[in-house]
């Protein structure tokens, strides 16, 4: 039920953006969409989703991938700028690169989607993202609840200071400040929000705090690479790990057992309202300056239905 609730929401917030619009997508000839990387699935969700939605409207879409790379990203919109597009939709590579591209869209008169990632200087002309702080403050509740409410907690934090990993740490804390037998011994941050960081890093907190039983990757990727070092660290307490995003195969390892708890986002219908966003912006109309969907805490309760039908 929890499921259709939300496919429900997002569908509706997609047609009441689209409601009112004089354009058609047949006069949107092309977008630019840039992405951060490609080896996660998260961003691979949104690209597939971006992609599949316009080719049904017609719409070409220019696709550059930066490698977690600002200074790459920002060359690769400058080009983007050149090739005639309609409208810009923007996941920046890092909090550094997050303002240029928007500048450079608005002197060429393009409007900018920005997803997941937004500049407090230069946002988008509509933000489209996951809410992050309640739902990363459930996750951390849930697994300080698995854990009786006690214990030692180490976070290993998304690339600093983008909008996710601000949110998701203030949820967090705020979990953690009402448990007081809860302790923060740690945190760190990644790069990429990668399963190799989150594993070297989990391996060495481990070793320097081996009472830790709460850990909080902040992506699904961070917690996979987490359970795999407590898998190897030889620690015979139990540690509970939770996750984010919701990742098609972060859902496998919850149904497995591998790991205890994530929140899953609507990648999917973040992709196809940014497109109608995108085609509304282009024709001189409006939006929300803010566009939130909420995650869904999923567990091996509720697993199943998101790997049959991911929002």
């Amino acid at each position: 039920m929890k499921l259709k609730k939300l496919m429900l929401m997002c569908a509706f917030t997609t047609s009441v953006i689209s409601m009112g619009s004089t354009v058609s997508a047949a006069e949107i000839k092309k977008i630019g969409l840039a992405v951060p990387n490609l080896s996660a699935n998260y961003f691979i969700q949104i690209k597939e989703s971006v992609e599949e939605y316009a080719t049904k409207k017609g719409i070409k879409v220019l696709t550059v991938n930066a490698n977690d790379d600002s200074s790459t990203q920002v060359s690769q919109v400058q080009d983007l700028m050149t090739q005639n597009i309609d409208a810009f939709l923007y996941i920046p590579a890092g909090a550094a690169a997050a303002t240029v591209p928007p500048r450079l869209a608005r002197r060429a008169g393009i409007p900018v989607v920005n997803l997941d990632r937004n500049a407090e200087t230069e946002p988008g002309d509509t933000f489209i993202a996951g809410e992050g702080i309640k739902s990363a403050y459930k996750v951390c509740s849930h697994i300080i609840d698995l854990a009786g409410g006690k214990g030692e907690m180490i976070i290993i934090h998304g690339q600093k200071g983008v909008t996710p990993e601000v949110n998701r740490t203030k949820g967090c804390e705020q979990a953690i400040a009402e448990n007081p037998e809860v302790k923060l011994v740690a945190n760190q941050w990644s790069e990429r929000w990668s399963q190799d960081e989150g594993f070297s890093i989990a391996q060495n907190l481990l070793q320097a705090y081996p009472n830790v039983n709460l850990i909080f990757g902040q992506a699904d990727g961070l917690a996979m690479g987490a359970s795999k070092a407590v898998a190897a660290s030889g620690l015979k307490h139990r540690i509970f790990v939770g996750g984010y995003d919701g990742d098609t195969g972060a859902l496998l390892a919850i149904k497995k057992g591998v790991f205890d708890v994530t929140a899953t986002q609507s990648t999917r219908a973040m992709g196809r309202l940014a497109v109608d966003s995108a085609i509304k912006l282009a024709a001189g109309g409006t939006v929300p300056k803010e566009q939130i969907i909420d995650a869904v805490l999923t567990t091996s309760a509720n697993v199943d239905a998101f790997i049959a039908d991911h929002p």
